[in-house]
């Protein structure tokens, strides 16, 4: 019983004072919250919600969010897409194509001419990693097709000023398309001079004095896959001689898979012309695969087609025009074949600068690639195979001599770092 009394005294008293609110003048209220502008709330009950005024946002917010912070914000409100107004501020416009649009035929003629990409100075590149690279590396666009909006907002507005943007169908693009699965954005570009071009910074870093001159390969596969081999390297530059293929091709565009725009490459060059692109005291060495062989049968038969990097023990024959060939074999016939000396492809080859000829599966290096290789103190490397093989591919074969270059070269950097002088 006294337990509940106790209680029953402690329920009658009042624990705190009662404040009587509602007898406050109102506008006090409305003073006191000013600074809180989410919402009010009076005596009688009367809820009154306060919006910020445009711009305006709370201090305390303000304060506490980082620059950082703010700037994610506003990217978030900014939505995924573009709208075309914004193209339009930034001075971007773009077509669609209609049925029979000249425009149109235009591709398939730079596609499949290289005698137009030669006289227009054009070349036309399909994906959107291949096109980002060259508009990296500074070539010139002058027409994109796309299917897809989006695939153009991907690539910097500054490099698409003034450049002709035509939105087509896909099905358009996959009838055009060499590739399996199009990737629904080709691109038209005034063909890249390798002087003006931007390569990036690390293959200048480690550029090497080794330097490949491709010599009649036709095989577009071959030369894409030669390309990226020498952009692997470092080589300082890659000589094409008339009777290559075209390295504009796309064929071999897509076999280099963005190679042309990592190394300079100098097409379509006469032999005279090749010494004007070789530094200093560089020797020339021809590629050779069964060099001991070719170079007994060559002194028993003395014929230009047995001076080839590819061997076979049947009888060779140059796949070239026939002119050319008459003159290869009166050459022979009057002694000038030049005789170079054959060594292991792993001897120390790079101790000057080197320049390293690849020749085509089926016509092997020219006469002027012998002459050349004489007249600098080179010689034919020989790459050992089984007995038996008849020749290596000249993708690979390129591969094999660029990369033990690089090698040597690494080598003697490491001799010399270590004793100061190499031995």
């Amino acid at each position: 019983m006294a337990v509940l009394g106790e209680r029953a005294c402690w329920a009658t008293r009042p624990l705190l004072p009662v404040v009587r609110t509602w007898e406050l003048d109102a506008r006090r209220w409305v003073r006191a919250l000013r600074r809180s502008p989410v919402k009010v709330v009076f005596p009688s009950g009367q809820v009154v919600e306060r919006k910020p005024g445009p711009g305006k946002q709370p201090r305390k917010a303000a304060a506490e969010a980082s620059p950082r912070e703010q700037r994610l914000k506003q990217s978030r409100q900014v939505p995924p897409s573009q709208t075309p107004s914004t193209w339009e501020e930034s001075g971007l416009r773009y077509d669609k194509a209609f049925p029979g649009d000249k425009r149109l035929s235009s591709v398939m003629t730079v596609v499949k001419s290289r005698q137009f990409r030669e006289k227009q100075g054009k070349i036309l590149l399909e994906g959107r990693r291949l096109i980002a690279d060259a508009l990296k590396a500074g070539a010139v666009p002058r027409v994109f097709f796309f299917s897809r909006l989006d695939y153009i907002k991907e690539l910097p507005i500054e490099k698409l000023k003034g450049v002709s943007l035509i939105k087509v169908k896909f099905e358009d693009i996959k009838d055009w398309s060499d590739l399996v699965t199009p990737q629904g954005i080709m691109g038209i570009f005034a063909k890249p001079d390798h002087v003006k071009m931007t390569y990036p910074e690390t293959q200048l870093l480690h550029a090497l004095p080794i330097l490949l001159i491709c010599d009649n390969l036709r095989d577009p596969g071959n030369l894409g896959t030669i390309l990226r081999s020498a952009a692997g390297v470092g080589c300082s530059k890659v000589l094409l001689t008339k009777g290559c293929v075209d390295a504009w091709e796309p064929k071999v565009l897509r076999a280099g898979m963005g190679a042309h725009f990592q190394v300079p490459i100098i097409n379509n060059l006469d032999w005279e012309a090749v010494p004007n692109y070789l530094p200093n005291d560089t020797r020339v060495y021809v590629a050779d695969n069964c060099g001991l062989y070719t170079q007994a049968q060559a002194q028993m038969s003395n014929k230009a087609s047995d001076y080839g990097w590819v061997c076979d023990r049947r009888p060779l024959k140059f796949h070239k025009y026939e002119e050319e060939e008459e003159y290869l074999e009166s050459a022979a016939n009057k002694g000038w074949l030049p005789e170079l000396e054959v060594q292991s492809y792993d001897s120390d080859w790079t101790e000057a600068p080197a320049a390293v000829v690849i020749g085509g599966e089926t016509s092997g290096v020219s006469l002027e690639s012998l002459q050349l290789a004489e007249s600098t103190g080179g010689g034919r490397l020989l790459i050992p195979i089984v007995p038996g093989v008849d020749s290596l591919n000249s993708a690979m074969a390129a591969s094999i001599l660029l990369f033990e270059g690089r090698r040597q070269l690494r080598v003697r950097a490491e001799h010399l770092s270590r004793d100061g002088s190499y031995h």
